[in-house]
């Protein structure tokens, strides 16, 4: 399987990477090659994932993984799992995919002492804590990327223009290193990429939240936490009852 690496050795120093036509490097030598490889892609929430998986089950087999011990509150968290998981199924009906999906545990304690050891707790949205974010959960999949034995782990994480992409691909690919699996760089933004996931979140009825899911960012957006736990409760249990 190409390894992006190899890519950005050609590439000019000293210069933006567009992770995107890296991206599409990668695909091109998997068609050369007549090669469907295997996908564990982070997706955080349901939104997230829609265009990315439109654009990579063209070319590729994938596997969600849904690794998010990061959001707030519980209820939350159990309510983006459940939407991530009804349009996945939705997406496979309507397109003949087989994409499939993996739950990492929830541990929200490890990431709020991550925070808490590292004095993350009042850095902007954006800043230290959002870098610290992104490692935590890109370790998670490159591990079970590795265990699992797929050919790529990656991100769904830059298709949204409130993240920064040049980071996340940064650290996948410094990631990428440790466990010796290839990372899939990407910019699932571009080429209308965010703009096609508002219309298929339309099309898919797909519920999109207002706040990332990290404790310390809702409460420096005002955030009503409450609220959104009664909301959050209220959904799981008009799901259990279907």
């Amino acid at each position: 399987m190409k390894n992006s690496l190899e890519i950005l050795e050609n590439m000019p120093a000293n210069q933006k990477v567009n992770y995107d036509k890296v991206f599409q490097k990668v695909r091109q030598s998997w068609e050369e090659d007549k090669v469907r490889p295997r996908i564990l892609l982070h997706s955080c929430c349901a939104p997230c994932s829609t265009y990315s998986l439109e654009c990579l089950t063209q070319s590729a087999d994938v596997t969600i993984y849904f690794a998010n011990s990061n959001i707030h509150p519980k209820s939350e968290y159990e309510r983006r799992k459940l939407v991530q998981e009804k349009f996945i199924k939705d997406f496979n009906e309507r397109t003949n995919n087989q994409v499939q999906f993996i739950a990492a545990p929830y541990e929200p304690n490890l990431f709020v002492q991550m925070v808490r050891e590292q004095h993350l707790e009042n850095e902007r949205e954006g800043g230290k804590r959002c870098t610290a974010c992104f490692q935590m959960r890109l370790d998670l999949v490159a591990e079970k990327a590795k265990e699992l034995g797929f050919d790529y782990f990656g991100s769904a994480l830059t298709i949204s223009p409130m993240k920064n992409s040049q980071l996340i691909n940064e650290i996948g690919l410094d990631i990428q290193k440790i466990y010796s699996v290839n990372y899939l760089p990407s910019d699932f933004k571009k080429n209308n990429g965010y703009k096609r996931s508002v219309e298929m979140c339309k099309e898919y009825d797909v519920y999109r939240q207002c706040y990332c899911g990290c404790i310390f960012a809702a409460r420096q957006q005002g955030v009503d936490l409450k609220a959104q736990n009664r909301e959050a409760i209220a959904f799981i249990r008009k799901q259990e009852q279907l």
